[in-house]
């Protein structure tokens, strides 16, 4: 079995926050004190439950890109392993997906990202002599810097493979999916520990093959349709030393693209407006419960076979044939509106609404203060869960 790191605690373990003063080198969970493009705020507590189950993590200057950003949760069940594995590593995955398929869209990368990790942690189920059995929900976003025709042509890509056509997807869901509800960037393991990554394990079996194409869905009105996108073709193995951040110009654009199997949830405040930007995966859904019982499974009481109240998740390798790894996707280019993002395990959603989370922190301006805020709430409502909030604060795009 690969090396894992896991402590002997219960609790999940997320990687220590730290702080830099511009530069993070894209260095997991370090905020930068004069970051212009964005704030982020983490709050956590384990709450009623007797261990700590959910994990997060967040990467500025992401791929070593000035402005871009990526922030996850990773909400746990029965037991901590791969929440906590999620937040150590699923950020690699995705630098890895943008890497190696730079002509590939956003969605589709978040997609195979989504496959590849919850393959891995199949695999290190597997390999545990049935130590390891756990699952969790995850809700990802990633801003991302792009040109106005949604690629990165600022960077070198002089060895990058051209573009081929694509065609723009819909605001119709992928086949398979239900419609929408209203680091160290230069390749070192930023995990705080020295842990590998097990090998990416084909799917053999016909029925996962299958899932393997079921895709997200996207939003219209406000969400900007699907683009083709480039990411520098560059090894994780180029150098272990820490390069110059890679700046965008002024006139960039920013689009955010989210992500989420299960019932974590992330919600953008736009113009003080709740809008969701993920769709909750669960058993009461009538569209996810007929893609089980069409799969051979059953819900229960709102459970996947009497089980998991979810329908999607990373991990639960025996569940695997009914409970997917599929997320739900959505592209969303921000604009002078666009005031913060929330994301937040269902800790927190199942004591309060979009619109009224967005309305107790709108007047917030600190990060940090308006996770914690939330965190309070759900504590003081009795929520019966674990809850992690993170909040995303944008600011308008300055010079740098």
């Amino acid at each position: 079995m690969p090396r894992t790191g896991f402590s002997e605690s219960p609790n999940a373990r997320s990687k220590s926050i730290t702080t830099a003063d511009l530069d993070t080198h894209g260095i997991l969970n370090r905020h930068a004190v004069k970051n212009i493009w964005f704030q982020v705020g983490v709050s956590e507590d384990k709450g009623t439950r007797r261990t700590m189950e959910d994990a997060h993590s967040f990467v500025t200057d992401f791929d070593n890109i000035r402005g871009q950003g990526f922030f996850a949760i990773f909400d746990g069940h029965a037991g901590k392993h791969a929440a906590e594995w999620c937040g150590n590593h699923f950020h690699e995955y995705l630098l890895d997906s943008l890497r190696s398929a730079p002509a590939m869209s956003v969605p589709d990368l978040l997609n195979k990202t989504f496959h590849e990790v919850d393959a891995s942690l199949s695999q290190m189920c597997e390999e545990s002599d049935g130590k390891i059995h756990s699952g969790c929900t995850a809700v990802t976003a990633f801003l991302r810097i792009e040109d106005a025709d949604g690629h990165q042509s600022f960077l070198d890509l002089a060895q990058s493979q051209p573009l081929q056509p694509e065609s723009p997807v819909s605001a119709k869901p992928r086949e398979g999916e239900e419609p929408a509800s209203p680091h160290e960037s230069s390749g070192e393991s930023a995990s705080g520990d020295e842990v590998s990554k097990p090998k990416k394990k084909s799917i053999s079996n016909p029925i996962k093959k299958a899932l393997m194409s079921l895709g997200g869905g996207t939003i219209s009105g406000a969400i900007s349709p699907v683009r083709k996108s480039r990411s520098p073709a560059l090894s994780r193995r180029d150098s272990k030393e820490l390069k110059a951040v890679r700046i965008p110009p002024e006139n960039s654009r920013r689009v955010l693209y989210c992500a989420n199997a299960g019932d974590a949830r992330g919600v953008l405040c736009r113009a003080g407006k709740a809008v969701r930007l993920t769709y909750d995966h669960k058993g009461s859904d009538k569209q996810e419960a007929k893609r089980i019982t069409d799969a051979g499974g059953f819900v229960m009481g709102g459970r996947v076979n009497g089980v998991l109240a979810v329908t999607r998740s990373l991990g639960d390798s025996s569940m695997k044939d009914f409970v997917v790894g599929a997320p739900y996707t959505t592209e969303t280019e921000l604009c002078d509106e666009d005031e913060f993002l929330i994301l937040a395990c269902d800790g927190l959603w199942d004591v309060i609404g979009d619109q009224a989370a967005v309305n107790q922190i709108k007047t917030m301006n600190d990060a940090q203060s308006a996770s914690h805020h939330l965190l309070r709430y759900a504590l003081n409502n009795h929520t019966t869960d674990n809850v992690t909030v993170v909040v995303v604060r944008f600011k308008n795009n300055q010079q740098l």
